[in-house]
């Protein structure tokens, strides 16, 4: 049985960052497609066409940022908590 009683704050920050602009990507094209089919039925072209595909980049960038900073965060309050009660407890196996 070992324990994990600290996670490096930078690794997890940045980790946490390229997943939620992956999910932020996702949102993005998934906001935008809403978009675009809106329009098409509606038979309007304006700004909200336009500030849809804005979300395919801005929102993985939105995303990423909050993910970091999350990430920070969350790696600071788990390795203050883990001094006080010592880490989880995992089962880590070898390998042949």
């Amino acid at each position: 049985m070992a324990k994990l009683t600290k996670v490096g704050v930078l690794f997890l920050a940045r980790l946490q960052a390229v997943v939620m602009a992956v999910a932020g990507l996702i949102a993005g094209i998934v906001y935008s497609f809403g978009g675009a089919l809106y329009e098409l039925f509606t038979g309007t072209l304006n700004t909200g066409t336009i500030l849809a595909f804005g979300a395919l980049v801005g929102m993985p960038i939105i995303f990423g940022a909050v993910g970091f900073v999350a990430g920070a965060v969350g790696a600071v309050l788990y390795n203050f908590a883990a001094k006080g009660f010592g880490g989880i407890e995992i089962d880590v196996e070898q390998g042949a």
